[in-house]
């Protein structure tokens, strides 16, 4: 009789130890990588951009400084010293429908992190099954046994490893696309806030109008009794009377336009804030103090700064990964199953060792023909990809042209206001002189009114420039990113 060798033994005696050993740390390669696997596709390298040492206009002047110091962060508008412009600023995160729109999109996108992490799972699915069967007694190959039950018990398992890193992508691509998404919610969150800061400003710069054109009223009202007066003394002439009555009611009519326009603005603040217009007042209150400085910091920093553009860099690394997702799809597939559980024909034994099955099974499937549907899918991949870069880089070019376009804004303001605060000194001189004219009988009506038309425009035009610096303020505050930083992207 031969004697039986073990294979194990037989194995063991005919090979060396060297070979041993080899075996062993291939059995420990291949489980390693059923576990791990590699993860094909490009690793993620940021995209570089052309960064300028210094800003255009703070060269000669504004002075260098920390943004992150003077520009609170999360209440960057705290920096007007406006107690009712904070109370509304706040309101924005408790009641503005639009940001809580932009929260509800970045909780999608974290759930959408946990279904792709899911795919790195195995599928577990169980059920009870029981059935009573009566077969023909005329069936091929029919038996004794017509009357039966079955009651079953399965537990199935399937997994397929993340051998070639697909899911890993898909999850880091899911990851990136929901830090993308908190740094949209970041930048909403500053639009909004600085949309409402430029309404406000609007609304007190014409509230201010609307205190000058009624002030304006009063002195028109007074000019026109006095030329009524001279007019029936017979000093003044008819013409006088009308070019007076002329320039009060226009005067008026501006006012009325001003109060029209505020009402515009501030619906627009109670959209903003979350309630309805008709419900919604503000009290009136001249603007009248200048904007404060606001030192821009250097360049380089805007791009931790900007949500925008941290929105559109973490959509670089997006589309990255989907790279490496069509790449996996040229690897093939490898599934393994598990079933067990247990089955009888009687209730009494259902759960019994002798009822339990099990099976095992492992399988691996190539595409060998597709079409070129994944060269196409390839391809379009990293052309996304080529975009998302172009798209980063563009984000980048405009921020730096809103910042440049805000200083020079300000600069220009600054020099224009000190201009024109000149011209309406020197317009009011000018009708003080013609009043005192007309009453001296020197000159007729007609250059008092041309006086006054003058002296109005010129303030009107002083408080449009103060409320062009106060929104030039806003949207630099905005354009440096108001006080954010890419820290505060989550790591989801």
């Amino acid at each position: 009789m031969r004697r039986y060798v073990p294979m194990t033994g037989w194995f063991s005696n005919l090979c060396p130890s060297r070979f041993r050993t080899r075996r062993r740390l291939c059995v420990l390669a291949v489980a390693s990588l059923l576990i791990t696997g590699c993860t094909v596709g490009p690793k993620y390298v940021k995209p570089t951009t052309e960064v300028p040492s210094s800003y255009k206009e703070t060269a000669q002047n504004f002075k260098e400084a920390q943004p992150s110091d003077q520009i609170g962060k999360g209440t960057w508008w705290a920096i007007y010293n406006d107690p009712q412009l904070n109370d509304l600023e706040e309101q924005i995160r408790v009641s503005n429908q639009t940001l809580k729109a932009a929260q509800a999109q970045f909780e999608a996108a974290r759930a959408a992190i946990r279904v792709a992490h899911s795919q790195a799972l195995p599928n577990i699915t169980g059920g009870v099954s029981g059935t009573h069967n009566s077969e023909s007694f005329n069936r091929p190959l029919s038996n004794t046994n017509l009357y039966y039950q079955d009651y079953v018990l399965p537990v199935d398992v399937s997994y397929e490893p993340d051998l070639w890193g697909r899911v890993r992508r898909l999850v880091e691509a899911n990851r990136s696309e929901a830090q993308a998404t908190a740094a949209d919610l970041a930048n909403v969150d500053l639009s909004l806030h600085a949309e409402l800061a430029v309404d406000y400003f609007q609304l007190r710069g014409l509230d201010a109008q609307k205190k000058l054109l009624d002030s304006t009223v009063e002195s028109y009202t007074r000019a026109l009794e006095l030329t009524q007066s001279r007019y029936h003394g017979g000093v003044a002439t008819a013409v006088d009377v009308a070019q007076a009555q002329t320039q009060l009611e226009t005067t008026r009519a501006l006012a009325i336009d001003v109060e029209a326009n505020r009402a515009a603005f501030e619906h627009a603040i109670a959209v903003l804030v979350g309630k309805p217009a008709s419900s919604f007042a503000l009290p009136p209150l001249s603007l009248s103090t200048p904007p404060p400085p606001v030192p821009p910091g250097v360049p380089s920093d805007l791009l931790e700064r900007r949500p925008d553009i941290a929105a559109a860099e973490r959509r670089v690394e997006e589309a990255n990964a989907q790279i490496g997702v069509a790449k996996a799809a040229y690897y093939p597939n490898v599934n393994l199953s598990a079933g067990g559980g247990f089955e009888s024909g009687v209730i009494g034994t259902f759960i019994q060792g002798a009822s339990g099955f099990w099976t095992l099974a492992g399988s691996a499937a190539e595409l060998i023909f597709d079409g070129g549907q994944r060269r196409g899918i390839s391809d379009e991949t990293r052309a996304l990809y080529e975009q998302s870069v172009d798209n980063y880089r563009q984000t980048v070019l405009v921020a730096f042209q809103e910042v440049e376009d805000n200083l020079a804004a300000l600069r220009v303001l600054q020099e224009e206001a000190k201009t024109e605060d000149a011209a309406v000194a020197a317009a009011q001189h000018s009708l003080d002189l013609s009043t005192t004219r007309y009453k001296g009988g020197v000159t007729n009506y007609l250059e008092v009114t041309t006086a006054q038309s003058a002296a109005l425009s010129d303030e009107v035009t002083a408080l449009e420039i103060l409320i062009r610096r106060m929104n030039a303020s806003v949207l630099l505050i905005k354009a440096i990113g108001g006080g954010w930083n890419v820290s505060q992207i989550p790591p989801v």
